[in-house]
């Protein structure tokens, strides 16, 4: 039956959705600070940029990857330097005006979505994922279907956006009992870690190009 196709891939996006990193912390301090459908459409952001890194290893697009290979310095800066950026922006926001505005219903919906749909965008080594994950399980080889292909990286979108739900949802859970000085720290504690993230991957690629 093909739709095993579909639960397969589910498994392999829903696994690589797991490590929190600073998409993960990003998430999480959204949904404390602006509620859950917030959270989730960050994480959405997240999904689609997974889905088309497996589409890329799926497909074996070799001209993309020797491309991110050869461009690998670039990219490592690049998403580094918005890391930083976001996490400055976290660490100085306060959260009385996050809430206010969210009450409000002014809460920017598409702009979680795409701030970190370009954050994931700037790490394309995670096609390498991908493509280890598939090889290793041979979900993928050069005699697939169309349908079958298609089953796979629609199972990664909803794999990865499983994961973003149960995360936000269980966060939510417990959103309530946060107070305003709890939720300054942690705006303080998220930028922090966001910063450190940006700052670890702009330095990692002068200490690997050496």
């Amino acid at each position: 039956m093909e739709i095993k196709f579909l639960v397969q891939g589910l498994i392999v996006g829903f696994v690589a959705s797991i490590p929190l990193g600073p998409v993960g912390v990003l998430c999480i301090q959204r949904t404390i600070n602006k509620g859950r459908i917030s959270g989730l459409f960050s994480g959405m952001g997240a999904a689609t940029v997974d889905s088309f890194f497996a589409l890329v290893a799926a497909l074996g697009l070799t001209f993309i990857i020797n491309f991110i290979e050869d461009q690998q310095f670039y990219f490592q800066l690049f998403g580094g330097g918005i890391l930083i950026f976001l996490g400055t922006r976290i660490f100085n926001t306060n959260p009385v005006q996050q809430i206010r505005r969210h009450r409000k219903k002014k809460n920017k919906l598409v702009e979680d979505f795409f701030s970190v749909l370009f954050l994931t965008l700037s790490n394309p080594l995670a096609i390498f994922l991908f493509v280890a994950a598939f090889a290793g399980i041979g979900l993928v080889t050069s005699n697939d279907s169309f349908i079958k292909s298609s089953l796979i990286i629609a199972g990664v979108f909803l794999g990865a956006l499983l994961w973003w739900a149960l995360l936000t949802f269980f966060v939510d859970l417990f959103r309530k009992k946060f107070r305003l000085k709890q939720l300054w720290w942690i705006n303080k504690i998220a930028g922090i870690l966001i910063i450190v993230f940006g700052a670890a991957a702009m330095l990692s690629v002068f200490f690997l190009n050496q």
